[in-house]
């Protein structure tokens, strides 16, 4: 075989490894953008290096595939279902103490799912393998969990931040809506279509005793912009999400003296 032969074959093999190579990394690329959703770009923001934040993504999954992550079986998810709505009960009356509960009832199911629950910071990347489309929703409650120790958090706030709990909750718990259905990262989701639930899509809802929220004043965390007003005990068209799903407008208001 002449020189010139032998350097073809050389070059040409090297192409060929370099072009499997290539589509082996976008394949990597695409499953870590699918399965971290926003996370992988707040990570590769935040590492300003997309092949840094593509490494410890990486790395979280062979983390939590050596933890015992198992799922809650049916008795479980039925008692857990029940703290719950004991929880959203004692917002009415105790808002503050209720957040409170709410965030201790998910740190309860995490520990029996077989998460860690020390170290925020390893928490939320652990969450991140399995959950990634709650873990916002996470990172805001525990915000307003913090304001509302320091005393700097309304009724509403408090509101929103059992919102947030709820959908890492269920999620948790596997009972989520449409957890298993929905659209690929990055897809828009639109209200009624299948795949919309309470963590992409709100409804509309009445405030307190009827109170009038107007179009343009500004949104909470994951809602929409324009509202309505709702006459109160009245409950919105558009209060039940696909599949019979509750939106935002279950939780229970605190009561009036």
């Amino acid at each position: 075989m002449s020189t010139g032969t032998t350097v073809i074959i050389i070059i040409a093999i090297i192409v060929v490894v370099a072009i499997v190579a290539g589509i082996v990394y976008d394949t990597r690329r695409r499953r870590l953008r699918q399965q971290f959703g926003p996370e992988y770009d707040r990570l590769v923001e935040e590492r300003d290096s997309r092949m840094k934040a593509e490494t410890e993504l990486a790395g979280r999954q062979r983390r939590v595939r050596d933890l015992d992550i198992r799922p809650l079986d049916a008795a479980a998810q039925a008692r857990y279902t029940r703290d719950w709505a004991a929880v959203q009960e004692q917002f009415v009356d105790a808002p503050q103490e209720a957040v409170t509960a709410a965030q201790r009832l998910v740190m309860t199911v995490m520990s029996e799912r077989g998460y860690p629950t020390e170290g925020d910071d390893q928490m939320l990347a652990d969450l991140s393998v399995e959950h990634a489309r709650v873990l916002d929703h996470y990172r805001a409650a525990y915000e307003i969990s913090q304001r509302a120790a320091d005393g700097m958090a309304s009724t509403e706030d408090l509101r929103q931040a059992m919102i947030h709990y709820r959908a890492l909750f269920q999620d948790l718990l596997g009972t989520a809506p449409a957890a298993e259905a929905g659209p690929a990262y990055g897809e828009p989701v639109v209200a009624g279509e299948p795949g919309a639930d309470a963590s992409t899509v709100t409804a509309s809802e009445p405030m307190a005793n009827g109170e009038v929220v107007t179009d343009g004043e500004p949104a909470a965390y994951g809602e929409p912009a324009g509202r309505r007003a709702v006459s109160n005990g009245e409950p919105a068209a558009d209060e039940v999400g696909p599949g019979g799903a509750a939106t935002t407008t279950d939780l229970p208001r605190q009561r009036r003296s």
